[in-house]
């Protein structure tokens, strides 16, 4: 095998230029594994903290969110991401944190749209407003944070 050639078991190497899609799809399905761990942590305490807490839905929805971001941050460092853009992981961190505090705000509106603007009750509109949050924080983090340094 050649520098820069990744090995894929039985479809055999793949070339320099085709190593970084290998990559970001062994990312992508790593993330979304952890964010279904994640995901579960924030609708166990959105659903629980408002039914049982009777907490305003959007309360619990930020302290769930913030406990599946902090969940998210530890298993994407220990099992999904192998570059660092920075080296210092407080300051990776913090900009987890912010990227994750960016998601958090367009949860919130996208919930708020969906249970007041569309009817849904607030644990469906979680659904699609998870979806459109995996897709920014995936990317934004991928792109921002877990890259090689320039």
């Amino acid at each position: 095998m050649t520098d820069g050639e990744v090995t894929l078991g039985l479809q055999g190497r793949v070339p320099p230029f085709s190593a970084r899609l290998v990559r970001l799809f062994n990312e992508g399905w790593k993330y979304f594994l952890v964010s279904l761990a994640a995901l579960a942590l924030d609708y166990g305490l959105l659903v629980g903290l408002t039914a049982v807490g009777h907490l305003y839905y959007l309360v619990s929805a930020a302290i769930g969110f913030l406990a599946g971001l902090a969940l998210n941050y530890a298993l994407s460092v220990a099992f999904v991401f192998r570059e660092h853009r920075l080296g210092d992981r407080r300051i990776e961190f913090l900009g987890f944190l912010l990227i994750g505090l960016v998601g958090l705000g367009l949860n919130e509106v996208l919930m708020k749209a969906f249970v007041e603007s569309a009817g849904l009750a607030y644990p469906l509109a979680k659904i699609p407003a998870t979806g459109v949050g995996f897709l920014f924080n995936f990317s934004a983090r991928r792109l921002l944070l877990f890259t090689a340094r320039a």
